[in-house]
This record gives C-alpha cells, sequence and structure tokens, in this order.
C-alpha cells in the first residue's frame, strides 16, 4: 500500500491516497488518521530540515484543539503550507492551496486525500514521474487477468 522512497539519505512514504483517507481508518476506528498526521508533519520536518515544526503539536492541536475550535483548523492549513513548501523545493508546477485544504475538512475530511497526493506528488518529483504511471498500468494487466 505504501512505497518508500529515499530522498538525501531520508525514507520517506508514497501512500494510497485512498487507503490513508477512507481504508486504514476505517479499520484503526480512526486512530490511523492521527498517526498519519504526526508523520506527514515528522516528513515535512525532515525534508524541510525544520526544526520549528513540531509534529507532537500539530497532532495535539488536531486531536484535542477542538475545545477551543481554532486549532485544528489552524493546524491543517499549517500543514497545507509546509506541503506547499515541499513541493516548491522539489520543483512542482502543481501546487496544494491552503484555504482548499481547509475547506476540504468540512466534506468528509478529503483534505486528508488533497494533501496525501501532493505529498506523493512531491515524492513522485523525486522518483520521476515515469513510475507512477508504470506502477498503475501493471497493476491494470495484472487485474485485467484475474
Amino acid at each position: 500500500m505504501a512505497r518508500t522512497v529515499v530522498v538525501d539519505n531520508q525514507q520517506y512514504k508514497q501512500r494510497n491516497i485512498v487507503g490513508v483517507w477512507l481504508g486504514l481508518p476505517l479499520i484503526t476506528f480512526g486512530i490511523y488518521s492521527f498517526v498519519w498526521y504526526y508523520k506527514i508533519n515528522n516528513e515535512a520536518r525532515r525534508f524541510l530540515r525544520d526544526d520549528s515544526i513540531k509534529p507532537g503539536i500539530s497532532l495535539l492541536a488536531v486531536l484535542l484543539g477542538w475545545i477551543l475550535i481554532v486549532p485544528p483548523f489552524y493546524s491543517v492549513y499549517q500543514t497545507c503550507k509546509r506541503v506547499r513548501r515541499m513541493e516548491e523545493q522539489a520543483g512542482v508546477p502543481s501546487r496544494i492551496e491552503p484555504v482548499l485544504g481547509l475547506i476540504l475538512m468540512f466534506v468528509f475530511s478529503t483534505y486528508v486525500m488533497y494533501i496525501q497526493s501532493h505529498l506523493n506528488s512531491v515524492w513522485d518529483a523525486y522518483t520521476g514521474a515515469a513510475t507512477g504511471p508504470v506502477a498503475s498500468a501493471s497493476q491494470a494487466t495484472s487485474t485485467s487477468a484475474s
């Protein structure tokens, strides 16, 4: 389901966007959503080499911040901005829009798929664009043969 990508001797995960949004959270009763959120913020911290990014604080804002209403929205907005910085650094032409990430929080939490798809585009930039479609084509071939 996830593919490991190595960039500058650091390992990152290229995850299935539907698996992250629906599959694993259903299986784990929602716990994976929080694990995923921590991991992507940690990946952003390592990729950007920015020690001011605190994945634990981002997680707390989403996990317990609903008491004060604002923290989860701010945290998702900041996470989208981090992904945008990652895309700029990787030279990805299509960039994430943090405001759209906020809006998608209200649409069945599809912000998860939105953020992960943009993260995957960062990893595609480092592995080469040919690996994505080739993997999809080989999966389509194996499923049609069954």
